[in-house]
């Protein structure tokens, strides 16, 4: 596909304000996904016939379907967001929103990655270019090969959604309570009669599937798209925990047929099972930015600025050291975590609770790293 066909929505005035939809919106229903939306024999919808796919012009949409998960190895899922209004159904958008949810099924860990969508990289068959544009060059497959390669990992699965997708989710599930605002926030988006501006408040407030919209979406202040992502990261953790709500799981189906009409994902009904037995028992015990700040280095290209990863093996290194984290246990001299490892933080490595994923990150199967 060449570069002048995979986006013309450059073209367009509300480029800016609406290159995509929010990470948190495609992150949210991929977690939701992954939770225990398999016990529906309805989800198989999200496999969608290439005649009917947003990718159907990508031969290898159905050519490169993961294999059948075995519920051991480590579980890699590319979440995307993209903005489809105003392209044809033969378009896809940039994949402005991005993040891998990875997960090790023997330590019942996630960790989440967002990824900058300036990121420069190369993209297999087209040469440098920003990371979002992977996915309207070649679909899902070659995203999640990009994004893969930066990260050091396999990733097996991916789940794409759009605005409309996200706010159904939110609205779905009940909204999200007692949430903080942290800022006003304020954007005018002169797109769509003006549907998609942003007018939030700062404070404790409730938000239903629009104000979470807006807040997942905001990135006009000091540092853009980092404290979006941000952002991003901070709504799922509440979505992640309301989905896990006896309440939410009883009103699943009503959830499902809310969203289906907007997503897409590779995922199939049978590894869905597995995965949702899985997510039930799994806390996400990280959240990084990719790349972090530390190894960002400015480039330009064109004219215009982009995202340099100042030193690839330190990433990979970063990748591979957050993967054995978890934030969520308290640092005890000499204690046990919760885990059931040893030191003074939840680190796993050397500890052998986890037998194969418990040495090293990188280092087998059972954590789907390149």
């Amino acid at each position: 596909m060449a570069r002048s066909q995979q986006h013309n929505k450059k073209k367009k005035p509300w480029k800016w304000a609406l290159l995509g939809v929010a990470v948190a919106a495609a992150a949210v229903i991929g977690f939701f996904v992954y939770q225990g939306v398999g016990v529906y024999n309805g989800l198989e919808d999200f496999s969608k016939p290439q005649e009917e796919s947003r990718f159907g012009q990508f031969e290898q949409v159905e050519a490169e379907k993961p294999p059948e998960w075995e519920g051991t190895e480590r579980v890699n899922i590319l979440v995307m967001g993209g903005d489809n209004r105003g392209l044809k159904k033969s378009e896809t958008a940039r994949s402005d929103s991005m993040m891998v949810l990875s997960v090790d099924p023997l330590t019942k860990k996630a960790h989440v990655f967002s990824v900058l969508r300036d990121t420069y990289v190369e993209i297999e068959g087209h040469g440098e270019g920003r990371i979002n544009t992977a996915l309207a060059l070649g679909g899902p497959n070659l995203a999640m090969k990009t994004i893969g390669g930066l990260l050091g990992l396999d990733i097996q699965y991916y789940v794409y959604t759009d605005f409309e997708g996200f706010k159904s989710l939110i609205d779905a599930i009940g909204g999200i309570q007692n949430f903080e605002v942290e800022k006003n926030m304020n954007y005018v988006d002169n797109a769509d009669g003006n549907r998609y501006d942003i007018h939030l408040k700062k404070g404790i407030q409730d938000l239903d599937g629009t104000k979470a919209l807006q807040y997942v979406r905001f990135r006009h202040d000091a540092m853009s798209d980092f404290t979006r992502t941000e952002r991003q990261r901070k709504l799922l953790d509440a979505v992640a925990e309301k989905m896990k709500s006896g309440w939410n799981l009883l009103k699943m189906k009503k959830i499902v047929d809310s969203i289906q009409p907007y997503v897409e994902s590779n995922i199939e009904v049978s590894d869905m099972l597995k995965l949702a037995q899985l997510g039930v028992q799994t806390h996400i015990a990280g959240q990084a930015q990719v790349p972090p700040m530390e190894l960002i280095g400015d480039k330009k290209e064109g004219g215009a600025s982009v995202l340099a990863v100042s030193d690839e093996s330190d990433l990979l290194q970063f990748i591979q050291d957050e993967l054995l984290k978890d934030t969520t246990v308290p640092a005890v001299a000499g204690g046990t975590d919760s885990t059931g490892g040893t030191g003074t933080n939840s680190n796993t490595a050397g500890t052998g609770d986890n037998n194969n994923s418990g040495t090293n990150a990188s280092g087998n199967t059972a954590n789907g790293s390149k």
